[in-house]
């Protein structure tokens, strides 16, 4: 009788190959969901978990088809690519990423002396597909659009059990799976969690992805705390002139959770979401974060952005808004701004007696570009955030405005 006493995970997960491949026996707990599905799906379609597999590239068309059609994708990840390399540093561990059909279109470097497999599958054009590798990270990814890990004799195939990988997904503005991050290392287990790294760094290119896909989309990013703003952490949103939030990322899907009355509809309007219209939020100058009230009633921190088509700045920051409900939870950094009747309350407030305040050094007057700002901001409420609109009104181009705002 064989015992289930091993020294090693990789002696165990030998005895589960031998008794799944070879005498049919289900490998329940010993392996995740994931993996054993698609060992299934590699069974049906007869592949032999034995056989020597090859990691050849696609034709020399579709690979550069690949590039070409996934640029966007490939900016964003190099963008993130020498940070990655740096952070994975003297863990000896790789990165790569393919397009939603299992494509490579980016590696990080490789060659290491103890590497075999890494250098020849880290190719542009290799195909990571199931049918082609077999269960692989990138592979299952591509198929489900799920994160996984995929470690050692996990792989369906054998000759690549050296392999450890962990791979993410990265989706677009319609939240179709856009590309896979996969992290890998050759010959050693990960030291480190693996799922959560390349989880973060998954969730920094698509969020640069969504921002690149943005133009004249007003982007707002919240999280609970300011200090998370920057951070793959902030959640994010896309939202269109007439206050249709068009896309948010994944972190911004949670925050939000569902709207009071069970499903959400398909298209959210910001009003319902922030409470606080497009007009308001794209009308304010540039500013600090600040504090807003979620529909399903938690605080959050956020900043907006305007992207522009017509100039080189990939995003531009407008400014900052909050409902009066929560000006009184504002932070030293929170500036909130005031409902039309909250303002004509704190107008009549105003006019009232007073007891004598300390007097304070007069503001300085506004400069001639304060006053253009003011006007291009007046005319954008009033054309409830319609950049071209507003640019009509104005008899200006609109990348002027976008400049204007800019410099605000």
């Amino acid at each position: 009788m064989q015992s289930l006493f091993f020294s090693t995970p990789a002696d165990r997960l030998a005895l589960v190959r031998q008794r799944y491949f070879e005498e049919g026996k289900l490998p329940s707990g010993a392996v995740s969901d994931a993996v054993f599905q698609s060992w299934a799906r590699c069974q049906r379609q007869k592949q032999d978990p034995r056989g020597k597999i090859e990691f050849q590239p696609v034709s020399a068309s579709r690979a550069q088809l690949a590039l070409q059609k996934n640029h966007l994708l490939r900016d964003a990840w190099l963008a993130e690519a020498t940070e990655l390399n740096a952070v994975l540093g003297a863990t000896l561990c790789g990165a790569m990423l393919t397009d939603p059909s299992g494509v490579l279109i980016g590696a990080t470097e490789t060659g290491r002396t103890h590497e075999k497999i890494t250098p020849v599958a880290h190719r542009i054009g290799v195909n990571f597909s199931e049918e082609a590798l077999g269960t692989t990270a990138p592979g299952i990814v591509a198929r489900t659009g799920q994160a996984v890990c995929v470690q050692g004799g996990e792989h369906y195939f054998a000759s690549v059990s050296a392999m450890h990988c962990a791979a993410a997904p990265i989706r677009d503005i319609h939240g179709n799976l856009a590309g896979v991050l996969n992290l890998s290392s050759e010959g050693r287990a990960f030291n480190f969690d693996s799922a959560t790294v390349v989880g973060l760094y998954a969730t920094s290119i698509e969020n640069r992805l969504l921002l690149s896909r943005s133009h004249d989309y007003l982007v707002v990013r919240f999280q609970i705390s300011p200090s998370l703003l920057d951070t793959p952490m902030a959640g994010l949103m896309g939202v269109d002139t007439q206050g249709t939030i068009v896309w948010k990322n994944a972190v911004a899907s949670r925050l939000l959770g569902s709207l009071a009355g069970g499903e959400q509809p398909a298209a959210l309007s910001v009003d319902d979401v922030l409470q606080s219209s497009f007009a308001e939020l794209a009308s304010v100058r540039l500013g600090t974060h600040v504090l807003l009230r979620l529909s399903n009633g938690l605080q959050v921190h956020a900043r907006c952005q305007l992207q522009a088509r017509d100039t080189h700045h990939p995003v531009v920051a407008l400014g900052t808004v909050a409902p009066a409900s929560v000006a009184h939870d504002a932070s030293p950094d929170a500036t909130p701004i005031q409902s039309s009747d909250a303002a004509t309350q704190a107008n009549q407030a105003a006019n009232e007696p007073t007891e004598p305040t300390e007097l304070t050094e007069p503001t300085e007057p506004a400069s001639l570009r304060d006053a253009d700002v003011d006007l291009i901001a007046k005319t954008l409420k009033e054309c409830a955030g319609n950049v071209s609109a507003a640019a009509r009104k104005l008899q200006v181009s609109r990348g002027l405005i976008y400049r204007r705002i800019q410099g605000a």
